[in-house]
């Protein structure tokens, strides 16, 4: 597969705080990566320096072009949903589509609307008139009718309740993703995107503390729900994170062989969430 974004040493500073710090990585097409970090981590600032929304240092290259100088070029192969609306309130939905249709060379009107004929959304309706969920179903519509080879979404189903949620990832995994499609997702809510994810990225305080495969977190990560007369033997193979749940200790290692693991006890896959947690942990700014 060929390389869709590379990043060679980016790095960028707001006065004397360090946003985001020198990080190399490569993403390549037909990929779903999560981009997960608490709030001020820098996944904004990541996410804009891809878009061309900042300037940076170092050298990083989307799509062939780099992304500040080449904006223009750029975005008609990028499409972006924020967690916020973007689209003016006084609009109506069949003016929304007029618009796009007219600046975006690459938009199909007919994906667009056959997206909307399975909502409840009407195009005489104005935006303000839409919920939040409608709105971002709308959204949806308009980045699924346009021919982009990158779509980057930033926590896209924030305040939304769990059936828009849902509707939400399988309409974009269903009527949207193939294997020439790239999608970057940022968002809190990680137990729910685990199952779309082919790749992780985790960032704190600027820096990346985790980039691989899911394949590869599946191999190199393991989780143990050690019985308490097995907790010192399991100490002294250094756990990255312990937690306690019900009284039996659940440790999180890191490049240790599962043969070794298995004396301790149940064997799991951790989750996204709680390996993050664990990789957390001592990350200092």
């Amino acid at each position: 597969m060929s390389v869709l974004i590379k990043a060679d040493q980016v790095a960028k500073s707001y006065g004397s705080t360090q946003a985001l710090k020198p990080s190399s990585f490569a993403i390549e097409e037909g990929r779903i990566l999560g981009l997960i970090g608490p709030n001020g981590a820098g996944k904004t600032t990541a996410l804009k320096a891809i878009l061309g929304l900042t300037p940076f240092e170092g050298s990083l290259e989307v799509l062939g072009f780099n992304p500040y100088r080449q904006r223009a070029e750029l975005m008609k192969d990028v499409c972006f949903i924020a967690d916020v609306a973007i689209l003016p309130r006084w609009i109506k939905v069949s003016q929304a589509l007029d618009f796009v249709e007219t600046v975006h060379p690459r938009f199909h009107r007919e994906k667009a609307m056959a997206f909307l004929e399975k909502t409840e959304i009407s195009l005489n309706k104005k935006v303000k008139q839409l919920s939040k969920g409608m709105v971002v179903q709308l959204h949806l519509a308009l980045v699924m009718a346009i021919d982009a080879r990158l779509l980057v979404l930033d926590e896209p189903t924030l305040g939304l309740d769990i059936l828009f949620r849902k509707s939400f990832y399988e309409s974009l995994l269903n009527d949207y993703f193939d294997e020439k499609r790239t999608i970057i997702i940022t968002t809190h809510q990680v137990e729910e995107i685990e199952n779309l994810l082919t790749d992780l990225m985790f960032i704190q305080h600027g820096k990346i503390v985790l980039h691989a495969s899911m394949e590869a977190v599946a191999d190199r990560y393991s989780e143990v729900m050690v019985t308490a007369e097995m907790r010192e033997q399991g100490l002294a193979m250094s756990p990255i994170h312990t937690r306690e749940v019900f009284g039996r200790h659940v440790m999180l290692f890191e490049d240790v062989p599962q043969e070794k693991l298995s004396a301790l006890g149940e064997l799991r896959v951790p989750s996204v969430a709680d390996l993050f947690v664990g990789k957390m942990q001592g990350v200092s700014a």
